[in-house]
């Protein structure tokens, strides 16, 4: 019996480097932790040290978009060994269809 022939398929180098070097271009990643609808007359009032409430409680996961896409959600921490109070989040939840952002 003979064995079927063995056919190897490559990727022209055009499109994987191409492939490659998209994926070295950064994109801004935004991280919403709530919203406000203020009026307009207390948005002109505020001053500093003025709090406005979000409607999000502090426990609450925070959004991550690029674009106005949702990508994933996750928690708040401040990031281990690096400038005290500096953020970041922990994701919790990666959305699953993300071929839209291509």
């Amino acid at each position: 019996m003979d064995e079927p022939d063995t056919v190897a398929v490559e990727s022209p180098p055009s499109a994987a480097g191409g492939t490659s070097l998209l994926q070295k271009i950064p994109i801004e990643v935004t991280v919403s932790v709530g919203k406000a609808r203020p009026a307009i007359r207390e948005l002109l009032e505020l001053g500093q040290n003025a709090v406005m409430p979000l409607d999000r409680r502090i426990d609450d996961p925070v959004e991550l978009y690029v674009g106005d896409r949702l990508i994933a959600r996750g928690e708040l921490q401040e990031l281990e060994g690096a400038e005290q109070g500096q953020l970041a989040v922990r994701l919790t939840e990666v959305v699953s269809d993300t071929r839209d952002l291509a």
